[in-house]
């Protein structure tokens, strides 16, 4: 069976910066199960396997625009520090829900000064090439459940 629309698929990756830095693998887990059509997996990779077969490997270099999309500088920011309140030691790394015009943000602080934290709502990946060398493991069409739900479910059937 190949991959298509509304077909289940799974498949043992790895997922390299440009600088062949490993950033994700499936490397000691079970591969990544995915339903084919539903977005849950960035565009460019699921365009890629589309057509795939069980066994089948493959390295797919996807773009930002078919990843994590575009970095927007807009989206990186200084805030005052008392806009932190209640958090006594603010440090680059942590993660924060930031409330804007369009809606709750994550953001991550990059950076602290004396008395203004920069906070960067991009995702990491985002603006970033991604390079995935990716093994097919399996192939099989979703279940009504998984295609009602959008995604896939575990070997016990509906987890949630």
């Amino acid at each position: 069976m190949e991959i298509a629309q509304n077909s289940v698929a799974s498949f043992n990756y790895t997922l390299t910066d440009d600088d062949g830095t490993v950033v994700d693998t499936s490397n000691g887990r079970e591969p990544l199960a995915y339903l084919h059509g539903a977005g849950n997996i960035v565009p460019g990779l699921e365009a890629a396997l589309a057509g795939r077969k069980a066994g089948d490997r493959l390295t797919v270099d996807v773009q930002p625009e078919e990843g994590y999309g575009v970095r927007h500088e807009q989206l990186v920011q200084q805030v005052p520090r008392e806009a932190f309140q209640g958090v006594d030691d603010v440090k680059v790394g942590m993660q924060f829900q930031a409330q804007t015009q369009g809606g709750p943000l994550s953001v991550v602080v990059t950076e602290v000064g004396e008395g203004t934290v920069t906070v960067d709502g991009n995702h990491p990946l985002a603006g970033k090439v991604l390079h995935f060398d990716v093994e097919i493991t399996e192939v099989r069409a979703a279940s009504p459940e998984e295609l009602q739900h959008g995604h896939v479910h575990g070997a016990g059937g509906v987890e949630h």
